[in-house]
């Protein structure tokens, strides 16, 4: 199902310029390298507009934000907007304080995203305006169940349509959606909450799988996220059988990513479409 998004990735080894957080940087940095892309950490003023120009994809994250990253960003995207390179938004606690909300919606009005990824809060934040991140983790009240799913979606369609990116909501759930499409991905495991950095970890998969494959976007974001969700589970596995903890865990999933093949991740995705 999947093979030529990721034989892509794998051949094409894309460079990607994150401007991410200081608590998940070296995660994400490992988490491109196990897809077989390359990353590039840089977020200085100075520099940023060199770099991406170098880089076949941008992801900007904003979870640990100060003024002089913002604008680092701000002008890192607009390069990257010139130069046809697909840029990737994490709204990293959006809702959780005003100033990380207003950046979110500055960053929108400056730069326009191919994928906007971020748990159900998040999401519901850059939708409405307004959330209820706790911290940097979705609300309770928020979370995405069988009950809401299709509202979830018609919302995930609409903000699509309203920012021309393809949404990528993360969670129990997973969702993907465009203006008309909609898919939804039942992979990961509970543990995945508990080590710092997956959701940014996925981020940062997506801009080295968007790099090489912007003429299948919406393809290449379910893949990523079933690759990350599925990754998640096998290294769960392992740490079962070796009643280890969530230490191990952030491990196995880094050699989970590193190992998975076409074959293996079309063996084990709960994928279905909308």
């Amino acid at each position: 199902m999947f093979e030529k998004i990721m034989d892509n990735v794998k051949i094409q080894k894309p460079l990607v310029h994150c401007i991410t957080n200081s608590v998940t940087m070296n995660d994400c940095a490992n988490a491109i390298l196990a897809v077989h892309g390359s990353p590039i950490m840089a977020d200085e003023i100075k520099e940023v507009e060199d770099i991406t120009s170098i880089c076949q994809a941008l992801v900007i994250n904003i979870g640990t934000l100060n003024e002089r990253t913002v604008e680092a960003m701000i002008k890192a995207g607009q390069k990257a907007n010139a130069l046809n390179h697909p840029v990737i938004l994490d709204p990293v606690g959006a809702g959780a304080s005003s100033f990380r909300s207003e950046t979110t919606f500055r960053l929108l009005n400056k730069i326009q995203f191919s994928v906007i990824r971020g748990n159900i809060s998040e999401i519901k934040t850059v939708y409405q305006g307004i959330g209820t991140t706790k911290g940097v983790d979705a609300d309770i009240n928020d979370i995405v169940n069988e009950e809401n799913l299709d509202e979830t979606i018609d919302f995930a369609r609409e903000l699509s349509q309203r920012t021309g990116a393809i949404i990528a909501i993360t969670g129990a759930i997973d969702i993907i959606a465009d203006a008309n499409h909609a898919t939804i991905i039942r992979n990961g495991c509970p543990n995945m909450s508990r080590i710092t950095g997956t959701g940014c970890m996925l981020s940062a998969i997506l801009g080295a799988y968007v790099a090489v494959n912007q003429d299948s976007m919406f393809d290449t974001v379910s893949c990523a996220v079933a690759l990350m969700g599925y990754s998640g589970e096998l290294a769960q596995q392992k740490v079962q059988q070796q009643d280890a903890g969530t230490g191990s865990l952030r491990v196995y999933l880094i050699d989970a990513l590193s190992t998975m093949t076409a074959e293996k991740l079309n063996g084990g995705i709960k994928i279905e479409e909308r």
